[in-house]
């Protein structure tokens, strides 16, 4: 689930962290800032409200401003589990373009069409036990009967 401050408009929302935290300058936050809502998408939202946004482009909001703390990696568990399809795909998309643009991401998530599509390695927990940790490639071509029956009921 993703968290926005509502009273904070898209830009200021991205820019909160940069300058409370890391101490920056209101101009050179918001340069960076317009810069990962162009990356996300949503430079054309940026003075909106969070209640103007659909929960896809309030998503998209959260991940531009944990870019803006610039993270060695980030973390998403389930980035699409309470939106529709259609936005579900948009959030996939800049998670998948920022992947390709060198950034370090962990995505914990059952959507094994993206994994397929963006991991570049696949580490698979049962009951809190490392089963499988290797190649995206090596997992959706795995022999092991309990990866091969979660696939078949998830694919």
């Amino acid at each position: 689930m993703w968290f926005v401050f509502p009273h904070l408009t898209v830009l200021q929302n991205v820019m909160e962290g940069p300058t409370q935290v890391k101490k920056i300058s209101k101009e050179q936050a918001k340069t960076q800032a317009e810069q990962l809502l162009t990356k996300v998408g949503l430079l054309d939202k940026a003075n909106e409200h969070p209640k103007q946004l659909s929960g896809g482009q309030m998503q998209r909001v959260a991940i531009a401003r944990a870019l803006a703390m610039e993270p060695e990696f980030m973390l998403y568990d389930e980035p699409t589990s309470a939106l529709d399809p259609e936005l579900a795909q948009e959030v996939l998309q800049v998670i998948k373009d920022l992947a390709e643009s060198g950034n370090g991401q962990i995505v914990v998530t059952h959507h094994l069409e993206f994994a397929r599509k963006v991991a570049d390695r696949i580490v698979f927990l049962e009951e809190g036990q490392v089963t499988f940790n290797g190649s995206s490639q090596a997992f959706f071509e795995s022999d092991n009967p309990r990866i091969q029956l979660y696939l078949q009921q998830l694919l």
